[in-house]
């Protein structure tokens, strides 16, 4: 496996900020603590240029995030206050999935410490996401090596609206979200696939749909790689997330994708996505399954 770490990525924010940055810094420790992974496993990703992610973003949109001139309104949808160090973050986040995706197309596994920032629109960043990484880098396998069917399986609580809204048209990305009805974002864009889940929704009822689910996207689109946004806020003890599964719960659904992928012969790439549990030690330790499952699957 192949990991991108983000050693930038723990800047302090404000003062009662509630994004959860700490975790970047103590995953990479948990999962080497656990032999999970050795250190050559990981890289550092490169700021990228923008052209990297022109072809997703407008140029407009790239110019004031480059030249640090959002609105006060538009500063405000992101969630985090504007800074040269955010800027360059989510060109390091694009290039590690950009990474990830080269590394797991050949039918192997890579896992972005951080990544799945799918709340960007081309025009706008909101809920903690400027650039969209895993559209940029979808896109780079299209036009680089030449992807035909690519498949976003998004399971983080929050509804992938950015990407959904990017490929609502597109003939060779398929994006399927399962997410919380009732949570953020309030309008909801079209995927190929959306599944509502009802508020506190626990383990047994949220795996036999995400079987169900899974079992037909593979059959429809017989994906040639799969691009996967594993958040961990679909805990019940997630602040922030309203359905209720089990950290156990939550490493089964992982091993659902994992062993889709494996049997269909196809790569994934991973990104850690949300977590807002109130103990960082439940985030982490959500987290670190997917790691663990990932092993499994991908030695």
């Amino acid at each position: 496996m192949r990991i991108a770490n983000h050693p930038l990525y723990c800047h302090p924010l404000p003062k009662g900020h509630r994004f959860p940055m700490e975790k970047y810094e103590l995953l990479p420790i948990q999962i080497l603590r656990e032999g999970l992974v050795e250190e050559n496993d990981f890289f550092e990703p490169l700021i990228i240029d923008r052209s990297g992610v022109k072809s997703i973003h407008t140029k407009e949109y790239l110019d004031k995030l480059d030249q640090l001139e959002l609105t006060k309104k538009e500063e405000r949808r992101t969630g985090f206050p504007l800074s040269r160090q955010l800027v360059d973050r989510e060109y390091r986040i694009a290039s590690g999935s950009i990474q990830n995706a080269i590394d797991a197309w050949s039918g192997k596994c890579s896992l972005n410490i951080a990544g799945g920032t799918h709340h960007a629109f081309a025009s706008h960043g909101e809920g903690f996401c400027l650039l969209n990484d895993i559209a940029i880098a979808a896109n780079h396998l299209i036009e680089h090596f030449g992807a035909e069917r690519i498949a976003v399986i998004d399971l983080d609580v929050h509804q992938g609206n950015g990407t959904a809204h990017l490929f609502e048209n597109h003939q060779k990305v398929y994006t399927f979200s399962m997410h919380g009805a009732k949570n953020y974002p309030m309008h909801k864009e079209r995927s190929h696939r959306d599944i509502p889940l009802a508020d506190g929704t626990k383990d047994k009822e949220y795996l036999y749909i995400l079987e169900r689910e899974l079992d037909a996207l593979f059959q429809k689109v017989r994906p040639q790689m799969i691009f996967y946004q594993s958040g961990v806020d679909v805990l019940e003890s997630d602040k922030l997330g309203r359905l209720a599964l089990s950290k156990e719960g939550c490493s089964r659904r992982d091993r659902l994708v994992f062993d889709f992928c494996k049997q269909a012969d196809v790569g994934v790439a991973v990104s850690m996505g949300g977590g807002y549990s109130e103990r960082i030690s439940d985030i982490l330790e959500a987290h670190t399954n997917t790691f663990r499952q990932a092993r499994l699957f991908f030695e």
